[in-house]
């Protein structure tokens, strides 16, 4: 655990910098916040309605909103997310908002221990997984963990040429950088917009790519 002093206040977060309690969050840490995740920031008065909207989807709803539904709700193109928040949606707006990845996930199903479903798959392998999902070891990775995922997260289609390249493309930029790309440098290297990125991988960006090419947020 660390902490964020600002305006003479102290916030607890953790070694990303992501507030450790979601309940602490006020306006103030948003706005000390905001120039570790753009330098270029002298206010945030822009970024408001992107921050309240996190904020609210979570409290109603117990979880964080996909970049799709932020980006409609607000009117917003994904470069205009980018010139707000040029860390990424994660790494920038939600860390702005004082919610964690992990939060994300709260009160959000996405396990189905459906026999039959396991059953259709080869059992020889086992893959460790964290409580959501992803996949502990990246070395443990194979196309068949990205096939049984997809499966289990009920994608409406079978894994396409468009879906691996975008899954290797999170991979080797992985293993070349050790960074997971943000959602604005997986759009710009594959030539695709959001609203494609949207029906390829319908439970999101990290929830849905991240988690296929056996990546995780740490």
């Amino acid at each position: 655990m660390s902490v964020f002093l600002f305006d003479n206040k102290t916030y607890e977060v953790d070694s990303e910098g992501f507030l450790l309690d979601f309940n602490q969050w006020d306006e103030g840490f948003a706005e000390g916040m905001a120039p570790n995740v753009n330098k270029h920031c002298s206010s945030i008065e822009k970024h408001w309605d992107v921050i309240h909207l996190i904020r609210d989807t979570y409290n109603e709803l117990g979880k964080c909103p996909l970049v799709y539904q932020t980006c409609k709700l607000n009117g917003l193109r994904l470069k205009q997310l980018k010139n707000l928040f040029p860390t990424g949606y994660l790494r920038g707006a939600c860390k702005l908002a004082g919610i964690t990845y992990k939060e994300g996930y709260v009160k959000y199903s996405w396990v189905d221990r459906s026999a039959e479903e396991a059953a259709s798959f080869s059992t020889e392998k086992t893959y460790n997984v964290d409580v959501r999902g992803f996949l502990v070891d990246l070395s443990n990775w194979d196309e068949q963990f990205a096939v049984f995922k997809a499966h289990e997260m009920k994608m409406p289609d079978n894994l396409t040429d468009k879906h691996w390249q975008i899954i290797h493309f999170l991979r080797n930029s992985y293993i070349e950088k050790k960074v997971i790309p943000t959602i604005y440098e997986t759009c710009e290297a594959n030539n695709i917009e959001l609203d494609e990125l949207e029906r390829l991988f319908p439970d999101g960006y990290h929830r849905g790519a991240v988690k296929l090419a056996g990546l995780r947020v740490r």
